[in-house]
């Protein structure tokens, strides 16, 4: 696999031949998995030659960001739109499956367009309870001349028992700039004043506006065609599961659940066909060790987008008051891009 030249200040993952056989001792195949099963595992193969060796009831939490119903070409594994009747047989043919790994008290999500979220929804609900649907706002890509340009995703939140499940929602709090300050006897009031501006730390919604899709510029970009932003899987990881939890990816792409597990403590399972992305992933894996940051999570808080500044003038800064340090529920970097 011949390295791709970028530009100098392109910093989009890129593999030399001589890190090949390296990054092939941190991948593992069918056979391995069979004779004996590991947690941070990162394993190339067809997910329905895999289920079987995967324990059931063995995960806290599961993200799936399946092939949606379109015609696309992973780098040589092409999938192809289809019926909604027969795009919900194909869904059908693995989630049950992947289900049965899931503990009694797991959450899961899954990740669809305007186009398969419907055929997700009636799939999901046969075995889970939904509890909610997240939309977020994938600003990317050109528009379009005869339809509206398609910039949104859904992700859909179930457990197995509603009643019994984790979720921590401090974990996941957001800190945004307060543009109108409303003071009462002259002291803030749900905000805080600090030397670098003034923030409020508020509860997450379901509709997601500061997430930024990975490009050229950002060392987690890498040239898978659909691949998921480290800051979404983060929130998903920080609000479902618990440091040392276990989690499973089904479809794991260029890696970002694994790495994302691995920055925030969490063990790891990816099942992906493509060699060349289990590449990828084994080697942001590796790089996850030396750079834990995610862009955009920064003190135990998501920021808005286009933050950088006001979280450079926050590091170094203590918090000013006890709703800042309930909102650092979760160690974190001090700073991130």
């Amino acid at each position: 696999m011949a390295e791709k030249e970028r530009a100098g200040r392109n910093r989009t993952l890129s593999i030399s031949d001589n890190e090949i056989p390296e990054l092939e001792r941190n991948i593992l195949h069918v056979d391995d998995i069979r004779r004996s099963f590991q947690d941070d595992s990162i394993v190339n193969a067809d997910l329905y030659d895999c289920l079987d060796y995967i324990p059931d009831s063995y995960y806290n939490l599961i993200i799936i960001d399946p092939p949606y119903n379109l015609d696309k070409d992973f780098h040589g594994h092409k999938f192809s739109s289809m019926s909604e009747n027969a795009y919900e047989d194909y869904l059908r043919s693995w989630f049950y499956k992947v289900c049965d790994k899931l503990s009694p008290t797991g959450s899961l999500y899954m990740c669809g367009d305007w186009k398969c979220s419907s055929s997700m929804q009636r799939v999901i609900e046969e075995r889970l309870t939904i509890l909610n649907r997240i939309t977020w706002q994938r600003e990317k890509g050109r528009g379009a001349k005869s339809n509206w340009k398609n910039a949104m995703e859904d992700i859909w939140f179930a457990v197995k028992d509603p009643n019994n499940y984790f979720f921590n929602v401090d974990a996941v709090k957001m800190k945004r700039k307060v543009i109108a300050p409303y003071r009462v006897d002259g002291k803030p009031k749900d905000w805080l004043e600090t030397g670098s501006g003034n923030f409020r730390i508020t509860y997450p919604s379901n509709f997601w506006d500061d997430i930024s899709i990975p490009f050229w510029s950002m060392p987690e970009n890498t040239d898978h065609p659909t691949q998921k932003p480290e800051k979404l899987i983060a929130k998903l990881l920080l609000a479902s599961s618990r440091p040392g939890d276990r989690v499973f990816d089904p479809f794991l792409g260029s890696g970002t659940t694994a790495v994302v597990a691995s920055k925030l403590g969490r063990k790891y399972c990816g099942i992906e066909i493509n060699h060349e992305y289990c590449l990828w992933a084994a080697k942001r894996v590796v790089n996850a060790v030396h750079d834990r940051s995610i862009q955009g999570y920064s003190d135990g808080v998501f920021w808005e987008r286009n933050s950088l500044l006001e979280q450079k003038k926050t590091q170094g800064v203590k918090g000013t008051s006890k709703r800042a340090k309930l909102s650092d529920s979760v160690s974190a970097p001090s700073l991130f891009a």
